[in-house]
């Protein structure tokens, strides 16, 4: 009888044991793995559907295989370039623009003494992020409204005439941009906050003892603790550059502004559900995640290979 490496058997009563000494947290967390097997890993099996010729009768198996068409008539489609650029130009401006903005306001909120000021402010930035995309996009519309809104009054009263910032194709990604900032802001601010809440409260109290300044204790005491969340949440964001969020973009289009504001997102919903070209929007959704993986990879290694700091 073959023996079994000592090795494989110390690892296998390790994994034991861990399971023994932690099985309340593995109950705990079971639910959100059985969410995340039923809705994100079974229906991967849909994934086929991209390579075959999609048929009701025959089902998700029995059409014909295609192989890669349908991805070479995406890549080749004449909307390609303006899909791509729309896309990556919104979501680097997100990026860009909205991942500092949390962690400033954390570190500002970091900085207020008094306790009851602290939880007001948190409480008020942290509201907006719970206003729904539609009702979002319905205060946009009527704040930014050119002849009833109060953003249009103003800018007609200061000499700049009836100016349509949702339906300019210059102002359509700020716009998106900076109400995405101000909704968002506070909540993704709060795992900035909990990082900071550990750090130990004698390195503030070094660094009051020192003479720091405000700037000095947030350079050297506060930007060091949040330097790992900020590498993993930078990480995460990078997987998701092609992931521009379909409802607010898709409320806030109209014919005047859709030159920049078709992304993958709006022209998947078109073509499967509205054209019901259901295999060539299934190639085009894989082709998303696809880049957005290879992002992900890449960033994951720089970040580790540099800082250390990684997701795996």
């Amino acid at each position: 009888m073959p023996s079994v490496p000592s090795a494989q058997l110390s690892r296998k009563s390790i994994l034991l044991n861990a399971l023994k000494r932690d099985y309340q947290l593995w109950i705990m967390i079971l639910p959100a793995i059985a969410v995340i097997i039923i809705f994100n890993y079974i229906p991967m099996y849909g994934i086929q559907l991209a390579f075959r010729d999609y048929d009701f009768s025959k089902g998700l198996t029995g059409g014909e295989w295609r192989g890669f068409y349908y991805f070479d008539q995406f890549i080749h489609n004449y909307a390609f370039k303006d899909l791509m650029t729309n896309t990556v130009f919104i979501s680097l401006a997100s990026i860009i623009l909205g991942f500092p903005a949390p962690i400033i306001l954390a570190l500002i909120i970091n900085q207020v003494v008094l306790k009851k000021s602290k939880k007001t402010l948190q409480t008020t930035v942290y509201l907006p992020h719970f206003i729904s995309t539609v009702v979002m996009v319905g205060l946009l519309n009527v704040l930014l409204s050119p002849n009833t809104g109060i953003i249009g009054h103003l800018m007609n009263s200061i000499g700049l005439g009836d100016v349509d910032l949702l339906g300019s194709t210059k102002a359509f990604i700020p716009v998106y941009v900076i109400s995405d900032i101000w909704q968002h802001c506070g909540w993704n601010s709060i795992i900035y906050l909990a990082a900071l809440s550990s750090v130990d409260p004698q390195l503030y109290d070094s660094a009051k003892i020192d003479g720091a300044s405000r700037w000095q204790t947030i350079r050297y005491v506060d930007l060091p603790a949040i330097v790992p969340t900020m590498i993993i949440l930078f990480i995460l964001s990078m997987g998701n550059v092609l992931n521009t969020g379909f409802e607010k973009v898709f409320l806030m289009q109209n014919p005047l502004n859709l030159p920049v504001s078709e992304v993958i997102a709006t022209y998947v919903y078109k073509i499967g559900i509205v054209s019901n070209q259901f295999s060539y929007s299934a190639a085009i959704g894989l082709f998303n995640t696809l880049i957005n993986f290879i992002f992900l990879i890449g960033m994951n290694f720089i970040a580790k290979r540099f800082s250390n700091i990684s997701l795996w």
